[in-house]
């Protein structure tokens, strides 16, 4: 079981969503944050505004899988993220030691999803 998190350009949400889609992962938590990276709060042009500090706003995706479905959410996030610039964002893949579904107490890799 794996969990990853990418932290995304926020006008890139939709495309990796539909890409998720259609490698049929439904499952996944959308967070807006704030963050730098590399361009360390270079001013950069959101939607028409340009964004001026030290943070900037990304979108962090959360999804929790079973190992067969690792390669299609890391290809997914990463087809939908891309742009070629500097911001594209990060994919991290982490090991779930335990997973517990509430309503129904089932544990592991079946409570994923």
């Amino acid at each position: 079981m794996k969990y990853i998190t990418a932290i995304i350009q926020p006008d890139r949400l939709n495309e990796v969503l539909d890409a998720l889609e259609k490698n049929d992962i439904h499952l996944a938590t959308v967070t807006q944050v704030m963050g730098r990276g590399r361009q360390k709060g270079q001013a950069e042009v959101y939607r028409g505004h340009k964004e001026v500090g030290s943070l900037l706003r990304k979108v962090k995706i959360e999804v929790a899988v079973n190992e067969d479905y690792v390669e299609k959410v890391v290809d997914a996030i990463k087809a939908g993220a891309h742009t070629g610039q500097i911001g594209d964002g990060k994919i991290i893949v982490m090991s779930i030691e335990e997973v517990i579904r509430i309503r129904t107490g089932e544990t592991g890799s079946v409570a994923i999803g």
